[in-house]
């Protein structure tokens, strides 16, 4: 009962937090807007590590890489503390597992983050288009639904590219992340 409650809290704060600085690293990469609601609490909360990580980690091809190694540094400790949590036995420290692990785990938030995108941007679409978080969604998704609209045509004036890329993103998270997934944990 215990272990499944710090479990819980391990999932919402410390997992969470990770979401939070890969968001932020993403936003980036994308080159998102931040001037929205979402952005300003991304900043707000993950400005206090990520600006004094930057005076020791610099940018790499114009990336926020301070954000994605804090991220993956999260993400490493949630899974340490969880695999402490299920009596792991430490007999040594697994640590190319957790990194091979923990990306992994980054990459599936990832895939979260963009179907989670998709799914509010169909909504918003249909109930306020002209929202403040319109061109953050837009941002996130666009990149990757484009290529889909090419080879999709409008089927009575409907876009079932985000469809299809929400299908394409189970797929992934079924198919080859699974897969990576269950090969990073034979490294432990």
């Amino acid at each position: 009962m215990i272990g499944e409650t710090l479990q819980f809290l391990l999932d919402v704060f410390v997992q969470g937090f990770a979401g939070v600085l890969l968001f932020r690293f993403l936003m980036q990469w994308l080159r998102a807007p931040m001037r929205n609601p979402v952005g300003e609490f991304v900043m707000a909360i993950s400005d206090f590590m990520v600006l004094r990580a930057r005076r020791f980690i610099p940018p790499v091809f114009r990336l926020d890489s301070s954000s994605f190694l804090l991220a993956l540094c999260v993400e490493l400790i949630y899974l340490g503390l969880t695999l402490l949590l299920e009596g792991y036995p430490f007999a040594h420290f697994p640590l190319l597992g957790l990194l091979a692990w923990g990306t992994v785990k980054l990459v599936k938030i990832s895939v979260y983050i963009l179907m989670s995108a998709l799914v509010a941007q169909a909504i918003l679409s249909w109930v306020n288009p002209f929202t403040p978080l319109a061109p953050l969604l837009a941002a996130i998704t666009q990149r990757f639904l484009r290529p889909l609209q090419r080879v999709l045509p409008l089927v009575g004036n409907v876009d079932l590219s985000p469809l299809f890329l929400l299908v394409i993103c189970q797929i992934i998270l079924f198919a080859p992340l699974a897969m990576l997934e269950s090969l990073a944990m034979r490294l432990l």
